[in-house]
């Protein structure tokens, strides 16, 4: 009987161990344009990583005391962080307000969140000058507990679990476990309430993280409602980039998206588009009421004020208009190019806060090395490498197994 047993046990074993083999070979086209232009920008980036943790991070960035945080915070973390906000924002359409028009991309949005959040707090740890001090908001060694930085360390933390959580059904779906499949289904509304909870805390945290920079931040980017901006703009940043990767994964995992879900996808566009036309429209009047409120008249006949009124009017007024219209005569076409213009602007609004309005009037400013640039790069080719073997292989854009749905 024993022996029985275990022959079972090796049996499954032997499963096991094939099915991932199986699942690690390559799918698709290896010598693809984007394989050939990622792979050496990932390899470079990976020496790169190695010379940045035995040398420190002065060696190939031109970080200092005076500019700690540069590009890699800007724009892999403040950034990235925003383009994440549309797993929030769709989980609470689909789970709380119960509008299943947008549930067929509830799993590619909160496995792009997922991805986005691994990777920038892997970018996180590039940029610390004491890497392994990272565990300290975590233990509470020699940090302070009332800090903002604790606060969004913890939120970063639990939100990338609740995530996890979110997607787990679709992982179970993967390997077959059927038991644990509704185990963890059962978890989900548990896990996206507390999800929307952390990520509406740590959306806002992050902008701040910038209020006791009062003195170093340009005031035409500086005021005491960073947070409350960063949290409005999260909304339609998010779901710009779920319109953007959801166009493109349209596309290049056509033959995986079931007929059902193919057609609707123009109809999940068009409402995507009016709520970031709504959400578009109370960001730039509370953007509005912050200059008023700040009195900064005289800075916009600067050059700074220039590229001010060129990001206000350039890539909020003009996408919002934009977006509004796409949606009044259903032209998904320009649904596309206004959540674009909108990642631009999100882009531009982030790296102004926290790179190119940072000590602004500095004598010698803060520009990026082109090392950190390729660093910044292998960090998102590697986030689209893992996305796309997921989709490829997992239930998330195609249907889920017979199983599932005769249960």
């Amino acid at each position: 009987m024993s022996n029985h047993k275990n022959h079972i046990q090796q049996r499954e074993r032997g499963s096991v161990v094939k099915f991932l083999a199986a699942e690690l070979k390559p799918k698709g086209k290896i010598f693809s344009w984007f394989n050939i232009i990622s792979v050496p920008v990932m390899t470079l980036g990976v020496v790169l990583i190695v010379i940045r943790f035995v040398k420190g991070i002065g060696s190939i960035t031109n970080l200092d005391q005076e500019v700690p945080w540069g590009l890699w915070i800007g724009f892999d973390v403040v950034t990235g962080v925003a383009f994440a906000g549309g797993a929030y924002v769709l989980t609470f359409i689909v789970y709380i307000l119960n509008v299943q028009k947008y549930k067929s991309i509830v799993r590619v949005t909160v496995l792009n969140g997922f991805l986005a959040y691994v990777f920038y707090a892997g970018a996180l740890l590039l940029d610390l000058g004491r890497p392994w001090n990272v565990i300290n908001p975590i233990i509470g060694n020699s940090f302070g507990v009332s800090s903002v930085l604790f606060l969004v360390a913890w939120h970063f933390l639990l939100y990338m679990l609740a995530q996890l959580i979110e997607f787990s059904p679709a992982i179970a779906e993967w390997i077959g476990a059927r038991r644990a499949r509704k185990i963890l289904s059962g978890m989900t509304l548990a896990a996206v309430i507390f999800g929307i909870t952390l990520s509406t805390l740590h959306q806002s945290g992050l902008g701040a993280l910038f209020l006791m920079a009062k003195d170093k931040i340009h005031p035409l980017w500086y005021s005491g409602f960073i947070p409350i901006l960063f949290f409005v703009s999260s909304i339609f940043a998010g779901l710009s980039m779920v319109i953007f990767e959801g166009s493109i994964s349209h596309r290049v995992f056509y033959n995986k998206i079931s007929e059902k879900n193919r057609k609707s996808h123009h109809g999940i566009l068009h409402g995507l588009s009016g709520i970031c036309a709504f959400t578009m429209f109370i960001y730039f009047f509370l953007q509005v009421i912050v200059f008023l409120h700040g009195k900064h008249w005289d800075l916009l006949n600067t050059r700074m004020g220039y590229w001010y009124l060129t990001e206000i009017f350039g890539f909020v007024v003009l996408p919002m208009i934009l977006f509004f219209i796409s949606y009044r005569n259903h032209r998904i076409t320009l649904i596309k190019i206004a959540a674009i213009i909108t990642m631009i602007g999100i882009i531009i609004n982030r790296l102004n806060v926290t790179v190119i309005g940072y000590k602004w009037d500095a004598a010698v400013p803060y520009v990026p090395s082109w090392m950190e640039i390729v660093v910044t790069f292998t960090v998102l080719f590697a986030e689209i490498w893992i996305f796309r073997w997921v989709i490829n292989r997992m239930p998330v854009l195609s249907d889920s197994p017979d199983w599932v749905r005769e249960e």
